[in-house]
């Protein structure tokens, strides 16, 4: 990740004017006892950037508020927050790059919540075309129900705490991998660590539920939108890793790469569909907020 642009968010004022503070990407930002970095206690979500427009806008911020709701924090001004995406987005000079903006639970000795916004370039992809993925699967530890059965959990919010995802990420890269397909103890297919995914079943578009405890896919969603335009059909339902061994082709849909198909599976090679990424590729990208 390049750094490119940062601003600082006063939630104290809602005014855009003065709530929002250019500071150098490489200065101090948090004190000591935030717990953003104490304890990974917050919220966050990353916006793509296409030739200086953000994409999708408001489905992220509707999984920013969904996210803070759970975690118990102040609702986000939305407002606030669509400018502040806008105006980091019009001082990046890149083709493609992404906006990630985090709300803090903020600093334990004043109980001042904090936010930031940082406009970035991608190292890992600068391409609107998505690249091709080694996937392996991996056991996430818990039941397809526990978004229900233990909402303490969090699961299906967008928080600061990756310590798992990162972890399973180094793991598929031992095994000769690039990414994760988490799974259920239950058998139930889930989500990527920073993705969600896309099986073509029978010549039908599937994606695993939120009520499995996974975050809602704003890049699947749209891509749906991408697929159904087309004529395709669509579904969302429950996923077995045998559903996903006997797929057509996978993808997996991310803010950063768009839908980047799957041409392995535990080292078992998989069809790749160039043409539908294509479609779906250019659908996001003429995406606007």
């Amino acid at each position: 990740m390049k750094p490119l642009v940062l601003y600082r968010v006063d939630l104290r004022t809602a005014d855009p004017a003065s709530a929002l503070r250019r500071i150098d990407p490489a200065s101090p930002l948090l004190t000591g006892t935030d717990l953003a970095a104490t304890r990974g206690d917050g919220v966050f979500e990353t916006v793509v950037v296409v030739d200086g427009v953000p994409q999708a806008v408001e489905a992220h911020l509707d999984r920013f508020e969904r996210s803070a709701s759970l975690l118990e924090l102040p609702s986000p001004d939305r407002s606030l927050w669509r400018t502040a995406v806008e105006t980091v987005a019009a001082e990046m000079d890149v083709p493609r790059g992404a906006v990630k903006y985090i709300l803090s639970r903020g600093d334990e000795v004043t109980g001042e919540p904090t936010g930031w916004a940082l406009g970035f370039a991608p190292t890992h992809h600068r391409s609107a075309t998505p690249p091709e993925l080694d996937v392996v699967l991996l056991d996430r530890g818990y039941r397809s129900d526990v978004a229900t059965t233990a909402p303490w959990l969090l699961q299906g919010a967008k928080t600061l705490s990756y310590a798992v995802n990162m972890a399973a990420l180094r793991e598929a890269h031992r095994r000769g991998a690039n990414d994760v397909i988490f799974v259920s103890s239950d058998g139930y297919i889930l989500e990527g660590p920073n993705s969600t995914v896309i099986a073509r079943i029978d010549g039908e578009y599937v994606t695993p539920p939120v009520e499995f405890g996974i975050l809602p896919g704003t890049t699947q969603s749209d891509a749906f939108d991408a697929l159904t335009d087309g004529g395709d059909r669509v579904a969302v339902r429950g996923l077995t890793v045998s559903d996903l061994s006997g797929a057509d082709a996978l993808w997996l849909c991310s803010s950063t790469r768009g839908a980047a198909p799957v041409r392995s599976l535990d080292g078992v090679a998989q069809q790749v569909d160039r043409a539908i990424t294509q479609r779906i590729s250019d659908f996001l990208n003429a995406r606007k907020a």
